[in-house]
């Protein structure tokens, strides 16, 4: 199983230099876990920078994973990695689902760098 974090997802919609990192785990939607805060944070991302349209197409293409929402477990789980190691929120709910769904996180976010079961892609 797989997550792709905001970073890559976003790396992935510019066609950044990086966008080829993230081919695997996109192609394999089957094993694609979607955090539901990767879908706010690149909505946002996406709207701020370009329009709605592209946006809501964003989102389309991330909903070919399964999207899991944020429950009180993982939100717990979130809060004590957090606080082990100093992430911001929506970094520790990515890595709580990943830990939950035992996903390998695929990411450019230097947060998750030295973190097990990560594929980290220096920017």
């Amino acid at each position: 199983m797989n997550i792709i974090d905001s970073s890559g997802w976003l790396e992935y919609f510019s066609d950044g230099p990086n966008a080829n990192s993230f081919m695997d785990p996109l192609h394999n939607t089957a094993a694609l876990i979607v955090p539901v805060i990767t879908i706010y944070e690149v909505f946002k991302v996406v709207l701020r920078e370009s329009t709605e349209n592209d946006a809501l197409q964003a989102v389309a293409a991330m909903q070919k994973g399964k999207v899991v929402d944020l429950n009180s477990r993982i939100a717990m789980k979130a809060s004590k990695l957090s606080l082990l190691h100093t992430l911001p929120m929506a970094d520790s709910i990515i890595l709580a689902t990943a830990r939950e769904y035992k996903c390998v996180i695929w990411t450019q976010d230097a947060d998750f760098q030295n973190l097990e079961h990560v594929k980290y892609f220096s920017k």
